[in-house]
């Protein structure tokens, strides 16, 4: 088993449940995704581009993703939680998994189809 597997699998009920159930749905969507354990929780990633990472944290599950700012629709379940390049549909039980909000999150991150991490971390002009 993975560490990324493992950190699922490790989680308290209802978390676990609602973690397995977005993994297998972003598997099902981004059939060719890897899972690797990156920074401490499991990120997916798409021919070597991070597409988008779970987290549990406190009383809820984060799918977080980038390039929000492109998303043409169901902004209303975006949460920023104060975070300038990142958005994320939080839940607390797996009743509130919307699979048609995130089918269409995970494939507007593969129409995008670019690093993030580029975009973020990019040189200062000189």
């Amino acid at each position: 088993m993975n560490p990324a597997e493992a950190y699922i699998l490790k989680q308290e009920e209802p978390y676990k449940t609602i973690l397995l159930q977005l993994q297998a749905i972003i598997e099902a969507v981004v059939p060719n995704s890897e899972m690797l354990y990156k920074w401490r929780i499991p990120f997916f990633y798409n021919d070597g581009i991070p597409i988008c990472f779970l987290n549990h944290s406190k009383n809820y599950v984060d799918l977080a993703f980038w390039h929000f700012d492109q998303m043409d629709k169901y902004s209303e379940y975006f949460v920023d939680a104060g975070r300038k390049s990142l958005r994320s549909l939080r839940y607390k039980s797996v009743d509130e998994i919307n699979d048609e909000v995130i089918v269409y999150v995970l494939k507007k991150q593969l129409e995008i189809n670019t690093n993030p991490f580029k975009l973020i971390l990019k040189p200062k002009g000189k």
